[in-house]
């Protein structure tokens, strides 16, 4: 269920997942989304009795309504991140969440925020990305939360299920559905790769040609943007800077 929450970040919005097994009493909400009420009461009309909301991560167009959501379906909030629980359920990887028969299995991938978590659905091949796998585009790496050794090993996770046939599509925080999850994940890995050549190569332009006055730390990456990111709308180099710092930080660390 799409929320009306579009921008730049977050597409045509956030996708709120109700999960429920063929003729089962209880629902699973996933990801309640911002808090507009319209929204929350389109979700409740779907889901009926809701036996748990789960989070994929914390950002408040995924996770703002959750614990106001959870505690009008009278049912508690599982999230790997304490703060964002109802309940004293936890959430983390290799959990197994069932509702009524509904199986859904839990995939840690962190990398987009610390906290990012992805749901597998067996019984029919999908998974639940969040934000970690986007239905158009590619995702940012929240830097300092989110960090890309992180993401690129939760990106060969999610590939090695595609791969092994356990995924067949993917089910986003944002844009549409992905039929073919193996074919979005090689090309998620192929722009990662790509992206960092490219970030190592306008430090060594950088490098070759100084600023005359010195260039501060603090300043590096948004020059890296302004070459890297040439072709992007200006209005989203402030994510592209997360991305970039996140990329810097990851070449700092393998030197």
């Amino acid at each position: 269920m799409l929320a009306p929450n579009p921008d730049l970040m977050t597409l045509d919005g956030t996708n709120t997942w109700v999960l429920r097994e063929p003729g089962a009493r209880r629902s699973v909400v996933v990801d309640p989304g911002p808090a507009i009420p319209a929204h929350l009461d389109a979700v409740a009309s779907e889901a009926g009795e809701v036996g748990v909301v789960l989070l994929t991560h914390h950002h408040a167009d995924h996770a703002e309504a959750a614990r106001e959501f959870a505690e009008r379906m009278g049912c508690g909030v599982r999230a790997l991140d304490p703060a964002y629980r109802l309940g004293t359920e936890g959430l983390g990887d290799g959990d197994v969440v069932s509702v009524d028969g509904l199986e859904i299995r839990v995939v840690g991938t962190p990398g987009h925020t610390a906290d990012s978590l992805s749901f597998l659905v067996p019984a029919d091949g999908v998974v639940l990305t969040g934000d970690t796998v986007l239905g158009r585009g590619t995702t940012v790496v929240a830097h300092p939360d989110g960090r890309l050794g992180a993401y690129l090993d939760s990106l060969d996770r999610l590939h090695a299920l595609a791969s092994a046939h356990e995924v067949a599509s993917i089910w986003p925080g944002h844009g549409p559905v992905i039929a073919d999850a193996l074919g979005v994940l090689d090309h998620y890995r192929a722009h990662r790769r790509q992206r960092l050549e490219q970030v190592r190569a306008a430090l060594e332009t950088l490098r070759a040609a100084p600023h005359p006055e010195g260039l501060a730390a603090d300043e590096l990456p948004r020059r890296v943007v302004e070459i890297v990111y040439s072709d992007v709308d200006p209005v989203l180099w402030g994510a592209a800077e997360l991305s970039v710092r996140a990329q810097l930080a990851y070449l700092a660390e393998h030197r």
